[in-house]
């Protein structure tokens, strides 16, 4: 369980490095309520953007974007409802999107980001 925690986090650090040279914002990363987590929150210009990050170090079990099911959209969906709930600010435009890294040793890491996919 500790290598899969080492594993998220160094993907969550990728991913964030990741979206900061691509000019957004990370505004929070691993919130936690009673719903679920929030990998990362950023923003793009005047878009909130909820952020999934998925990291794997094979194929084996498919593309690290394919284990965003729709059962965990729907969570990330009322995780996001949440933390939007207690900002207390204006309503903003926002988006859900997924940073896929494929992290195989002796490889460069791959990362994919996938803008708005639900």
């Amino acid at each position: 369980m500790a290598d899969n925690q080492a594993l998220g986090a160094q993907g969550e650090e990728l991913a964030a490095q990741f979206l900061k040279a691509a000019g957004m914002e990370i505004v929070e990363r691993n919130w936690r309520c009673r719903y679920g987590e929030l990998d990362l929150i950023a923003r793009d210009g005047a878009i909130t953007a909820f952020v999934e990050v998925k990291t794997r170090t094979g194929l084996g079990f498919g593309v690290p974007s394919e284990s965003v099911t729709v059962a965990k959209q729907r969570r990330i969906r009322t995780t996001a409802l949440t933390w939007l709930t207690q900002q207390n600010g204006p309503w903003c435009h926002i988006r859900f999107d997924v940073v896929a890294i494929l992290l195989r040793r002796g490889h460069r890491p791959v990362v994919e980001h996938f803008a708005g996919v639900f």
